[in-house]
C-alpha cells in the first residue's frame, strides 16, 4: 500500500524505458480501441507495448496535469497475461489488454481507495464489483486518478480537482484552468492520453462536466446499469460509474464491459438523418457557449436531423428538492459504506473530527456540507421521502414529457462553459451545465466534444429516457463523425 501522505506520484514516478523489442506504438491520442485490438490481433502491437507507452506518458506529461495518484505495480504483468491469452487464441474481447484508469473512489485492494481524503488511508478489503468485471474482461488496470475530494460533497466552497491526497489536478489544455469535477483526474488523464479510457463516477455532473471541460467523451449511464458496489457513495439514488474516453466507440466498449450489455453494435447503424433532436440551449449565459451550440445545431441540420427548440420544465423545483435529499442520503449511505472499511473513521462525525485535526484537509476550504449532513434527517423521515419523490418524479417528467410532446429521439444541451481559473476560497466559478435532469431522473447522458472557446473545450450532451444508453451513445457517435470537433490538449501555462 502506498503512503498517502507522501508527495504526489506525478512528482516521483520514473517512466519505464521502452523495451528493445517493442513494436511501434500508434498515435495514442487518435487510436481507438478497435484499431488497437486489430493491431494486437495482427501481431504488430502488444498490450505490453501499449501499457509501457502509457506509463511513459504518465511519468512525463502528468508532471503538468497531476491527474494520476498511483500506478498499479502489476499493470505490466496484467498486460503480459493478456498477450499470452491473445497468442493462444483466447482473447476475451475488445477490452482485453486495454489500459484503463480508475477514479480513486472505486475500491481496489492493491491500490486503496481514498475518495481524495487522507482519512481513508487503510485500503478496502475487496475490489469494487466493476473492477472485478474489468479484470474478467481482460482490461489492464493502470492506476488510480485524483478527484474532487469526497466527490465535491464536503464544502459549499470546494475547488474541483483538489484533494488532500492528490493536491490539484489541472486542465491539460490550459494548466491554470480547472478540470471540473468530481471525476477531474479521470477526465484530464484521458484527455492527456495517459490511458486509453478511464472510469469516473457521477451523482450530478461529475462525469459530464469534466468530460466537456477536458474535451473528451463521457457517459453518465442509466442508474443501476453499472454496479455501485464498492464505490464511495454520495447517494445510492443517483450515483453511478461510467466511462470517459477520447472516442465514442471507446466509451461504448468500456460501457459494455462495465455493464455486461453490448453498447457497441448500435453505433455502426447510428445516424442523425431523420432524427428529431430537441435543443435545450440554455442561451444567454455565455456568448462562447451560445456560439458553439449554434454551430452544433448547424451540424445536426446538415447531417439530416430535424431540430426542435425545447426548454425542460420543473428545473427550479427539482434543484430545490434534490439538495436536501442528497444530505440525508449522503450521511446514511456514506456511514453504511464506512462500515466496510475497518481502520478508518466510521461515522460522519468522526470524519469531521479527523479533518479538524489534520494539517492538510481544511487548508483550502472547509467542510460545510459535512456539517449540514451530520444533522440531516434519516431516510425514514417523511419530509425527506417527499423531497426525493418530488425530485425524481419531476426530473423524469422533465425529460419524458419533453421527448413525447415534440416526438423527439434525443435532447441536446451544452455540457459546460469555458474552464475557469483555479482558485481557492470562493469555490468553482461554475457558469453553465445541463446535468441535473438526467442525473436526478437516473437517465443516461452522453457528452461529446463540440468546439472551443479559444483554447478551452466546450462539449454538448445528449440525453434521453430510461435505459436509452445505446441510443444516446449512437447520437453522440453520429455527432462526433459529423463534426470532428475534438482537438488534442495544448498544455498552455495560461491563456493569452
Amino acid at each position: 500500500m502506498r503512503s498517502l501522505l507522501a508527495a504526489p506520484l506525478c512528482a516521483l514516478l520514473v517512466a519505464p524505458p521502452a523495451h528493445p523489442h517493442a513494436h511501434p506504438v500508434p498515435d495514442l491520442d487518435g487510436a481507438t480501441i478497435p484499431q488497437l485490438v486489430s493491431r494486437m490481433d495482427e501481431g504488430t502491437l502488444t498490450s505490453v507495448d501499449l501499457t509501457r507507452a502509457y506509463l511513459r506518458r504518465i511519468g512525463t506529461v502528468d508532471r503538468l496535469v497531476r491527474s494520476v495518484l498511483v500506478v498499479n505495480p502489476g499493470a505490466l504483468r496484467q498486460a503480459a497475461e493478456s498477450d499470452r491469452r491473445r497468442a493462444a487464441g483466447r482473447a476475451k474481447g475488445l477490452m482485453d489488454g486495454i489500459p484503463v484508469l480508475l477514479k480513486d473512489n472505486i475500491d481496489t485492494r492493491a491500490m486503496g481507495s481514498t475518495a481524495g481524503s487522507r482519512a481513508l488511508h487503510v485500503p478496502p478489503r475487496d475490489d469494487a464489483a466493476l473492477v472485478t468485471r474489468l479484470r474478467e474482461a481482460g482490461a489492464v488496470v493502470l492506476g488510480k486518478t485524483n478527484l474532487s475530494e469526497w466527490a465535491n460533497f464536503r464544502s459549499t466552497r470546494s475547488t474541483s480537482g483538489w484533494s488532500g491526497v492528490g493536491g490539484q489536478t489541472n486542465s491539460p489544455y490550459v494548466l491554470d484552468r480547472n478540470p471540473c469535477g468530481s471525476s477531474s483526474g479521470a477526465a484530464a488523464a484521458v484527455a492527456a492520453s495517459l490511458a486509453q479510457v478511464a472510469v469516473g463516477t457521477e451523482t450530478d455532473g461529475s462525469i459530464v462536466c469534466p468530460a466537456g471541460q477536458n474535451g473528451v467523451v463521457g457517459l453518465k449511464p442509466t442508474l443501476g446499469l453499472v454496479s455501485a458496489d464498492g464505490i464511495v457513495p454520495v447517494s445510492s439514488r443517483q450515483d453511478t460509474a461510467g466511462p470517459l474516453a477520447r472516442h465514442v466507440v471507446d466509451a461504448a466498449v468500456l460501457m459494455s464491459a462495465l455493464s455486461g450489455v453490448d453498447h457497441v453494435a448500435a453505433l455502426s447503424s447510428a445516424g442523425l438523418r431523420g432524427a428529431r433532436v430537441g435543443v435545450w440551449r440554455k442561451a444567454g449565459r455565455n456568448a462562447e457557449v451560445d456560439r458553439v451550440v449554434r454551430s452544433a445545431v448547424d451540424a445536426l441540420r446538415t447531417a439530416g436531423a430535424t431540430v426542435v427548440e425545447v426548454d425542460l420544465p420543473h428545473q427550479d423545483e427539482i434543484e430545490a428538492a434534490e439538495f436536501p435529499a442528497l444530505l440525508t442520503e449522503f450521511k446514511h449511505d456514506l456511514e453504511r459504506y464506512l462500515g466496510t472499511r475497518p481502520g478508518v473513521p466510521g461515522t460522519l462525525r468522526e470524519l469531521i473530527a479527523f479533518n479538524e485535526a489534520d494539517p492538510v484537509e481544511l487548508s483550502r476550504f472547509g467542510q460545510e456540507l459535512f456539517l449540514e449532513a451530520v444533522n440531516a434527517p434519516p431516510p425514514t423521515d417523511p419530509v425527506y421521502r417527499e423531497q426525493r419523490r418530488t425530485a425524481t418524479a419531476l426530473a423524469r417528467r422533465s425529460i419524458d414529457e419533453t421527448l413525447a410532446a415534440h416526438r423527439l429521439d434525443v435532447i441536446m444541451a451544452p455540457a459546460n462553459g469555458p474552464a475557469w481559473k483555479t482558485g481557492y476560497g470562493a469555490g468553482d466559478a461554475f457558469e453553465i451545465g445541463s446535468s441535473t435532469p438526467a442525473a436526478v431522473a437516473g437517465y443516461p447522458n452522453a457528452t461529446v466534444p463540440a468546439g472551443f472557446a479559444g483554447p478551452l473545450p466546450i462539449g454538448v450532451s445528449f440525453m434521453a429516457g430510461h435505459r436509452a444508453d445505446a441510443a444516446v451513445l449512437g447520437f453522440a457517435a453520429a455527432f462526433e463523425r459529423s463534426t470532428r470537433a475534438r482537438g488534442a490538449p495544448t498544455y498552455l501555462p495560461t491563456t493569452p
